[in-house]
């Protein structure tokens, strides 16, 4: 008898939110790849056609009652899943010039306020199973400012709420972690380059692999943390952001090298 990879996910079940997304389609297709049933959750049913998909469930997650009711008759009808990617989020408020009491909350909403609405309800019911494992798909704004206040605020508050669930859940086998993407190549930078084709020229620099992140990159990174492989991490925040939050390449460059 073969033994199976500690990386796989053969016979678990996980939810991923915003699957519809640029993030949440390469996530689907990569967690499918490594053995899941993938449940994907999004706010309306074309944004997960063509999808390898066992099971979908709709909500808008900017609605914290919305979101809470649907995951609690979800677990009520099929049980919690295996592992929860909190994928789903939303920002345009670039710099705090553009951000108001409206545009605050909308971004808090949707970003940390019904990101804690989906998993409560499932750490509640991994804790009673004695297992469970959750990555929220957070951002280097966590971490440092790069612009879009609300957004990170939002963010940075998804990691203070994995370190809780990892401290006082991880006696009950539940583990939670946190990715932490830099700047990702999905659609969302369409508009930018439709704008400013050279918006790259001044974006690139501050990379030290000189590059922006793949979508699969991310997905690679929260198969990981769902995976019997990371048993022991939990609590942990994983930047996979191509070498920005290691330090300053363009103060490197400009200051040090004279480039």
């Amino acid at each position: 008898m073969t033994e199976t990879s500690p990386f796989r996910l053969d016979g678990k079940t996980v939810l991923i939110t915003g699957a519809g997304g640029g993030i949440g389609r390469s996530m689907v297709k990569v967690f499918h790849e490594a053995g899941a049933a993938v449940i994907g959750a999004d706010r309306e049913a074309k944004a997960l056609e063509g999808l390898p998909l066992a099971d979908m469930i709709f909500f808008d997650q900017a609605d914290a009652k919305a979101t809470r009711a649907t995951i609690d008759a979800y677990i009520s009808a099929h049980g919690a899943p295996d592992a929860v990617v909190a994928n789903a989020g939303f920002t345009r408020a670039e710099n705090l010039d553009q951000v108001d009491d409206d545009v605050w909350a909308s971004e808090m909403a949707i970003n940390l306020n019904g990101a804690y609405a989906l998993t409560d309800p499932i750490v509640a019911a991994m804790a009673i199973r004695g297992k469970g494992a959750l990555v929220f798909i957070s951002s280097v704004n966590a971490i440092a400012h790069y612009g879009n206040p609300a957004y990170s605020a939002a963010k940075a508050g998804l990691v203070a709420y994995a370190k809780a669930i990892a401290v006082e859940r991880g006696g009950q086998g539940v583990r939670a972690n946190v990715v932490a993407p830099g700047s990702v190549r999905t659609p969302a930078w369409d508009h930018r380059l439709e704008a400013d084709p050279s918006v790259l020229d001044n974006v690139l620099p501050h990379y030290p692999l000189g590059r922006m992140v793949d979508p699969t990159e991310v997905a690679n990174a929260a198969v990981f943390l769902c995976s019997d492989a990371a048993s022991g991490i939990t609590g942990a925040l994983l930047p996979v952001d191509a070498g920005l939050t290691a330090g300053n390449l363009r103060f490197v460059d400009e200051v040090l090298r004279k480039k």
